[in-house]
């Protein structure tokens, strides 16, 4: 199934603020072709399919069984992601969701499994990862510019989404938290750099009972926390480096970068996951240089590998090449199944005081993005 000129035709379910972003990007890359729009609220679908030229909007049921839909863009919100997926699967469509692949790491099983039996495929964000920040950090990985990782770390943290979320009560409820929401970013680009993970200890904490919303029509409103507000982790990967993970909404300010990864030879710092570019630095004796006193110094790279000026989406473009080549999609639904079942993991240990825990899942690393590359071109 395939459009003509050889785009992949998508079917955008869920018209709300995130589709602003995937709709800009969508209409610059040529391997896509937005062609239908399904909504609860009937306007939101319409005004996202009237800015692509022959877009209709659409029941879901008929967004499934459209013939000129080869792939379901699952934009709705994580608790649905399992059903939408899964009806999508079930009428012959390939499948790229918004993070987290579903809710919970059983509800990601079943959808892959499902996929498998029905001969389509599976991919999700964060593709941020294919952008020139992450694929840069790689490829001096892989270049041995560091030599062999053997340690990074992770921080996310901010003070609280309540204080410019008009509705921040579900970050702070079970399935919500850092971890969950910002995590992936993290622990995708961890993935990539490091490959996937093999043990987990967590801890966890909620230093404030309540929070009350500062901004918009709810401003003063007072709601309870019921979910780890401040995650702590430890992870091995399957090649022995060990990341150190700090996710909280309890933290004022940090100077802590977002992303580090070391090596006997040297520390790259990683530009923030939550983006497609950002400067890569490496601070190494052989590459920088040493200082007066015989410190290593810090040094820019110049981007070298990943999709150039890139946007949300920019993984849906990546399937599409895939399934004309035949190849690998590099956001593919088995990453970011491992993903969530490695965030899962560092919470049910926290929820055991700290238990080591195996991680049941894995996967591969993917492919790297060679060169700087292009899509729109």
């Amino acid at each position: 199934m395939s459009a003509p000129s050889g785009r992949l035709r998508v079917g955008v379910v869920g018209a709300g603020k995130i589709s602003e972003q995937y709709s800009l990007n969508l209409a610059r890359l040529p391997q896509l072709a937005l062609t239908a729009v399904a909504d609860l609220d009937t306007g939101r679908a319409e005004a996202l399919a009237a800015q692509h030229e022959g877009a209709r909007a659409l029941p879901l049921q008929q967004l499934l069984e459209a013939d000129d839909v080869d792939v379901v863009l699952n934009l709705t919100i994580p608790a649905a992601h399992a059903e939408v997926a899964l009806a999508a699967v079930a009428a012959g469509k390939h499948v790229y969701g918004e993070k987290p692949l579903t809710a919970t790491t059983a509800e990601g099983r079943a959808v892959l499994e499902a996929a498998r039996a029905a001969g389509v495929r599976v991919g999700s964000a964060p593709d941020t990862v294919l952008g020139t920040g992450v694929q840069t950090a790689r490829a001096a990985v892989e270049a041995g510019l560091i030599g062999t990782p053997h340690a990074a770390t992770a921080t996310f943290v901010a003070p609280g989404h309540e204080l410019w979320h008009p509705s921040p009560e579900f970050y702070y409820a079970p399935g919500g938290g850092p971890l969950l929401d910002m995590g992936p970013y993290y622990m995708t680009s961890l993935v990539h750099l490091l490959g996937p993970v093999t043990r987990v200890t967590g801890l966890a904490s909620a230093p404030r009972s309540t929070r009350t919303v500062a901004s918009g029509p709810k401003a003063g409103l007072e709601f309870p926390v019921t979910t780890p507000s401040h995650v702590t982790g430890l992870l091995q990967h399957r090649d022995g480096a060990l990341t150190t993970v700090v996710m909280s909404f309890d933290v004022w300010g940090s100077r802590a970068p977002r992303l580090e990864v070391h090596g006997p030879q040297g520390s790259l710092s990683v530009p923030d996951p939550n983006y497609f570019e950002g400067p890569v630095e490496i601070c190494s004796p052989e590459v920088a240089g040493l200082d007066q006193w015989g410190r290593a110094q810090w040094k820019e790279l110049d981007p070298s590998a990943g999709y150039l000026g890139a946007g949300r989406g920019e993984g849906l473009a990546d399937l599409a090449l895939a399934l004309g080549a035949g190849t690998a999609h590099r956001a593919s639904g088995d990453v970011a199944l491992h993903v969530l079942d490695v965030m899962e993991s560092v919470l049910s240990s926290a929820r055991e005081g700290g238990t080591p825990l195996d991680v049941a899942s894995t996967c591969e690393r993917p492919e790297p993005v060679a060169g700087l590359v292009d899509l729109t071109a």
